[in-house]
């Protein structure tokens, strides 16, 4: 039988071979490439009330004013060559706030689907949106699968907007479909990540490299906690409608200088960080 290295190898050439059918693999089993740019990079987007309080506006003035920081981190994102980014947009814990502020963020969502869906879409720009959406009417419903389509075949960036999403109903539906699926076939439920991964909401995507929550907390609220396991934290005390392209470039350059190691030791990293000093040369 092949040696475990064996396997390792041949799971990595396989991935490698298939790219787009297989994108997410877990970094407790197989060790993802690294680069200087993340891949992907998940966003909560904190602080828009509190940048309003502020300014002595109402909260809502907020929540108008992110929505040009959520262009401006599109686009500096697909101009860095970042492949996959995500945003929190509305959590399954957001239905608490006041009623008429919950109100203002559903006709938002609409308001900005409807209006920038066409500039993602000229830019090569795929939009995907995950959460329990059944929670929302059905013109947001009809919006969001009308620009999923439109834009299904982008691929210069991906997108993602968490939306009525929180991790551990994540979680919770993709074990669901594990047991629905074994009670459909009559075969026993597979225990294992690579099983239950693909049936998370965001199966499509390799785990985030860089997590960035922006308004000074230090919290992941829920968000995506099955695929942060080894993701790498920036927290930063700017409000979400002030981050702008150099606030993104802040924070790459910052997990730019950070050592991934994925539970191995420095000293097994430098034969790599050698053998990339002498392909630069």
């Amino acid at each position: 039988m092949p040696g475990i290295g064996t396997l390792k190898s041949f799971l990595v050439h396989l991935l490698s071979e298939f790219p787009t059918a297989m994108t997410y693999t877990s970094s407790t089993v197989l060790v993802p490439d690294v680069s200087a740019v993340p891949r992907h990079i998940a966003i909560i987007m904190d602080g828009n009330g509190r940048w309003a309080t502020q300014r002595r506006l109402p909260r809502v003035a907020g929540h108008t004013r992110g929505v040009d920081a959520v262009r401006a981190t599109v686009e500096a994102c697909a101009r860095a060559g970042v492949e996959y980014l995500t945003l929190f947009a509305f959590s399954s814990e957001n239905w608490r706030r006041p009623e008429d502020e919950v109100s203002f963020l559903m006709r938002l969502f609409v308001t900005a689907l409807e209006r920038e869906i066409g500039k993602l879409h000229a830019n090569g720009i795929r939009l995907r949106v995950v959460g329990d959406l059944g929670a929302f009417d059905r013109r947001i419903q009809d919006l969001i699968r009308r620009a999923e389509t439109k834009t299904a075949r982008n691929t210069r960036l991906t997108l993602t907007i968490a939306a009525n999403y929180g991790g551990r109903w994540d979680i919770m539906q993709a074990t669901r479909k594990l047991v629905e699926e074994s009670a459909r076939t009559g075969r026993p439920v597979e225990v294992s990540e690579e099983a239950f991964s693909e049936h998370l909401a965001m199966a499509y995507a390799p785990e985030p490299d860089l997590f960035i929550r922006t308004g000074g907390e230090q919290r992941i609220s829920n968000f995506l906690l099955w695929q942060l396991a080894y993701t790498e934290f920036y927290f930063t005390d700017t409000f979400w409608p002030d981050f702008d392209a150099n606030s993104l470039s802040h924070a790459i350059a910052s997990y730019g200088g950070r050592e991934r190691r994925f539970g191995r030791t420095s000293a097994q990293l430098e034969p790599q960080s050698q053998n990339a000093d002498s392909l630069s040369c």
